[in-house]
């Protein structure tokens, strides 16, 4: 719905940001210690809570001193924001923030404070904001808007007992992808008890009875890099896997790069492949998945490389489970030899690590416990996002006026 259409709606009114709230410039002569950043998920929070450092100068007399409920404008344009964001603060009773942040105070008797709140998170002001922004006069990521232009951004909004009832039927949706959100740790955190159960390794090689301990390179004889060729957005080429598309032991497929030179056949993946991160940060070395052709005809970059298993002895997915449990991870580490920028696990030393190995039997009860939970989780994870689809959906409606809410009318 256009601006125009939206300003037309019965018993909806246009106002400027600036008739119905104040501007928030009160310096920080409190001396209040608690540094505030805006963080897109989270909205504002402390610096040292959340980043465990304070990334601000000593001298905060000059900053902004916030109170519950005030707002916050970080001019900075990101992935999902490119006109900035505006997020309240509801986390603590006050803080302090930038001056480059511009700050403000819903006037209570002329705008419900969340409904403004929705509004800005909704993008409806992105193209009004950007335009204001003079395209081309941007300094070290910040837009270039002046206070006097944020402040004279057009809001429509119905009477103020509809944009209550509006914030209940939103605050609803959110609540129920919340919950979704808390089945999903839920089930993060069983995944995990499960695999220590059935998987029961200790920091060092330890014998579990009827398993084998044997050097890795018994079941894994060889290992192949993958190509080292310069990658491309094109996707006409062959599709690359790198290290950012390996996530909790599943191929990513987000962020595809391609390669526009002829693959050695032997270097395309094939089901049931296993590929295994060589090069990354420590805390992310070591990362493995199955390949289950999700695409025909990928390859993989040199950053991996790819394990060649004996699998009449091993599942490939009880090998990912092995490689991803964190006692495992913590071996792969003390293989890990710094980089320029990065650490790396040579595959000779790899493949000399000692593992617990039991029959290949067992090995599939493992891996159909494993899949069952993940299928649950992937069932909620996209019920979750569907949800996510259908709230944006509401909002866009709600907050536009093209689905009217009657007065006391409650979800």
């Amino acid at each position: 719905m256009s601006e125009q259409d939206m300003a037309g709606v019965e018993g909806w009114v246009t106002r400027s940001l600036g008739s119905l709230a104040s501007r928030v410039t009160q310096r920080n002569l409190a001396d209040d210690r608690n540094v505030l950043t805006i963080s897109a998920k989270f909205g504002l929070v402390s610096q040292e809570e959340f980043f465990n450092r304070r990334v601000a100068s000593a001298d905060l007399s000059q900053y902004f001193r916030l109170h519950r409920g005030d707002f916050a404008y970080n001019k900075s344009y990101s992935a999902g924001y490119p006109a900035g964001v505006v997020r309240q603060l509801d986390l603590y009773d006050s803080g302090v923030v930038s001056p480059l942040y511009i700050c403000f105070r819903v006037d209570p008797e002329v705008a419900d404070a969340d409904f403004v709140s929705y509004y800005f998170d909704s993008g409806l002001l992105n193209d009004a904001i950007l335009n204001i922004a003079k395209e081309g006069v941007r300094n070290h990521g910040l837009l270039n808007v002046r206070v006097e232009d944020f402040f004279a951004l057009e809001l429509h909004l119905p009477t103020l007992e509809k944009q209550r009832q509006i914030v209940k039927i939103i605050e609803a949706a959110e609540g129920e992808i919340e919950a979704l959100g808390a089945v999903l740790e839920k089930v993060r955190l069983e995944r995990a008890a499960l695999v220590r159960d059935l998987i029961p390794v200790s920091p060092e090689p330890t014998k579990i009875p009827d398993w084998e301990i044997l050097a890795l390179r018994d079941v894994v004889p060889s290992a192949d890099y993958g190509i080292s060729s310069p990658l491309t957005d094109d996707a006409r080429g062959t599709p690359v896997l790198r290290m950012n598309n390996i996530h909790e032991g599943k191929p990513a497929l987000q962020e595809l790069k391609y390669s526009d030179e002829k693959i050695p056949t032997r270097l395309l993946l094939q089901a049931g492949d296993v590929l295994f991160n060589r090069t990354n940060s420590l805390e992310r070395v070591g990362k493995s998945c199955v390949w289950t052709e999700e695409l025909r005809g990928a390859s993989f970059a040199s950053y991996l490389i790819r394990l060649n298993f004996d699998r009449t002895r091993v599942h490939p997915a009880y090998l990912v489970e092995w490689l991803e449990h964190d006692l495992i991870r913590r071996r792969v580490r003390r293989l890990a030899t710094p980089g320029a920028q990065q650490v790396n696990v040579n595959p000779t030393s790899l493949r000399g690590m000692d593992i617990e190995l039991p029959s290949l039997e067992v090995q599939g009860r493992i891996v159909d416990s494993m899949q069952a939970i993940d299928y649950l989780q992937q069932c909620t994870a996209v019920k979750q996002e569907k949800l996510k689809v259908q709230q944006k959906a509401l909002m866009d409606d709600l907050l536009t006026g093209r689905v009217r809410v009657p007065v006391g009318a409650e979800r």
